[in-house]
C-alpha cells in the first residue's frame, strides 16, 4: 500500500517535539499501498481472501506520531464476516508501531478500524486507535493490486519520548 499526503509542519520543528509520554498524539493522513490478494470460493457467492499489502503511509496534523512511515498489512478477509488483519508501520529510525485491523469485506469503500497494540523504541507501549475507508485503485486478474485509505485519522499514545537531537529531530 502506498500512502500519500501533504504533511506540513513549521520549519525546524519536529513534529512530535512538544508532546510527553501519555500525551495523545492526533493525525490525519493518507496510505497508498501494492500487493497482492489470493482469493478461494466458498461456495455460492461467498469467498474468503488474503491480501499481503505494502506502501507508504504519510501523516499530517501538529501532534502527528511522524511524517512518513512504511506501512505493511497482512489482512483475512470472508465476503460473510469481514476482515481480520494486522499492521506494522516502521518509521525512518526503524521504530515501529503494531496495530490490529478489524472491518468489513473486500469491497470497494470497506471501512477499517485499526487498534495500536505496541511498538518498539520510541512507541513502546503504543495505544490508540485510527479509521479509514479502503479503496482498490487496480486489480489485476493475476491478484496483483494497488489501492488507497481515504479518510484516514487516529490518535495514538506511548509510554516513551523522543529525547531532541542536535539536528533538531527526535531519537528515542
Amino acid at each position: 500500500m502506498a500512502f500519500a499526503v501533504a504533511a506540513c509542519s513549521e520549519p525546524g520543528r519536529a513534529p512530535h517535539a512538544d508532546t510527553k509520554p501519555g500525551e495523545w498524539k492526533v493525525f490525519e493522513g493518507s496510505w497508498v499501498a501494492a500487493g497482492t490478494v489470493r482469493t478461494i470460493p466458498l461456495g455460492g457467492e461467498r469467498r474468503a481472501s488474503l491480501a499481503d499489502l505494502s506502501g507508504t503511509l504519510m501523516l499530517a496534523g501538529p501532534s502527528r506520531p511522524d511524517v512518513g512511515f512504511r506501512g505493511e498489512a497482512i489482512a483475512l478477509t470472508d465476503s460473510q464476516s469481514g476482515m481480520v488483519g494486522r499492521a506494522v508501520w516502521t518509521d525512518e529510525r526503524g521504530d515501529q508501531v503494531f496495530s490490529e485491523l478489524h472491518g468489513g469485506g473486500p469491497a470497494k469503500g470497506s471501512h477499517v478500524t485499526g487498534t495500536f497494540i505496541g511498538g518498539t523504541g520510541r512507541y513502546a507501549g503504543a495505544a490508540g486507535s485510527y479509521e479509514f475507508t479502503w479503496e482498490y485503485v487496480i486489480a489485476a486478474e493475476d491478484g496483483t493490486v494497488q489501492g488507497r485509505a481515504v479518510g484516514l485519522k487516529g490518535r495514538v499514545r506511548s509510554e516513551t519520548t523522543a529525547a531532541p537531537t542536535s539536528d533538531g529531530g527526535r531519537r528515542p
